[in-house]
């Protein structure tokens, strides 16, 4: 059985061309369905989200990559071929990430391919960005690491939001020293998600999309920010200190999703091991009085005074929900981001 990319991750792929050729070539392409997408075999159809891509004068079609991990570049030539044939529209191979191996293999067969915020190779249109873009993004098989995504999110988060910002200043609240602060500044530069001016000793990064298509160009290398779940029973008079509303808590209070029965709050690493030290332990089951407990990979409290978790972290913790309400809840939290 394949393993695809669940529909979120595909939308914020889709989302993620548009921002990367509107930034790289200075155009506003239009995504949208293809209807010959329904007539394709079910291999094809399975393999691929085949999308129209328009802005350059005549009709492309985008076969974006729905598995995840490693794929036979013997068998995405063939499968380009087979769609070439039925249409006469060039056709360009989009994934997430691609090895300097497979960008090669590709480039030799003049393959065209787009990989988001990193490379861009069209011979029929005799567009190659691949010196520009030689380098990989960071962690492509992981993601960014827990601290680039506090720093990135919380960039996002500003309310005087400026294209330029200093990553010791924007981070300092989360309690990262100089030197992580300093790697994940990195792997923002090296995932193309922002780049770097240097002022003497000062680092200045510059993303130079708007929020919203930097949010939206990021969301491939972006994860879950909860490490585990855990129910307990604390004491009656017990009241959480200064742990914020998560999950469906949150949610319920970003949109018109009911508030559920049992409370869910998030805590930092540092939070849970000092509320483990003091006695409260996970309770084998769930019962009654008791409320879920999420620990981040991060501080949970990325904006000041809240007494819920902030949206964007919210809606990564909740992306995979097979609920359809949560789903739609999430949709309506879209709203509510500061952009």
């Amino acid at each position: 059985m394949v393993d695809k990319l669940p529909p979120d991750a595909l939308r914020a792929l889709d989302a993620a061309v548009v921002a990367y050729l509107t930034s790289t070539l200075g155009i506003r392409p239009v995504v949208e369905a293809w209807p010959g997408a329904r007539g394709l075999p079910d291999y094809l159809q399975d393999t691929f989200d085949v999308r129209k891509l328009s802005g350059f004068g005549k009709p492309i079609l985008l076969a974006i990559d729905r598995r995840r991990g490693k794929r036979s570049l013997a068998k995405v030539r063939e499968q380009l071929d087979r769609l070439r044939r039925s249409d006469a529209e060039s056709v360009v191979y989009v994934t997430s990430a691609l090895a300097s191996y497979e960008r090669r293999r590709l480039i030799e067969q003049k393959v065209s391919f787009l990989v988001p915020g990193n490379q861009l190779y069209l011979p029929p249109l005799g567009i190659d960005l691949r010196e520009r873009f030689r380098r990989a993004p960071v962690h492509s098989d992981t993601g960014l690491s827990p601290a680039t995504q506090a720093l990135l999110i919380t960039s996002l988060l500003r309310r005087e939001w400026s294209a330029e910002w200093r990553p010791a200043e924007v981070g300092k609240r989360l309690g990262y020293s100089a030197m992580t602060l300093s790697r994940a500044a990195k792997e923002l530069i090296s995932a193309r998600i922002a780049t770097v001016r240097l002022e003497g000793r000062v680092h200045f990064l510059r993303t130079a999309s708007t929020p919203k298509e930097t949010w939206e160009c990021a969301r491939p290398l972006l994860r879950s920010p909860v490490k585990r779940r855990v129910w307990v029973r604390p004491p009656a008079k017990w009241r959480p200190p200064r742990v914020r509303a998560s999950g469906l808590s949150a949610l319920s209070r970003y949109s018109l999703l009911s508030e559920p029965a049992w409370p869910s709050y998030a805590l930092s690493p540092t939070q849970w091991k000092k509320m483990s030290k003091s006695g409260l332990e996970p309770l084998p089951e769930l019962l009654p009085d008791a409320c879920e407990w999420e620990i981040w990979h991060y501080e949970p409290a990325l904006v000041p005074d809240r007494e819920t978790v902030d949206p964007l972290s919210l809606t990564l913790s909740l992306q995979d929900s097979k609920d359809e309400r949560v789903q739609l809840a999430l949709h309506e939290l879209t709203g509510r981001f500061p952009w």
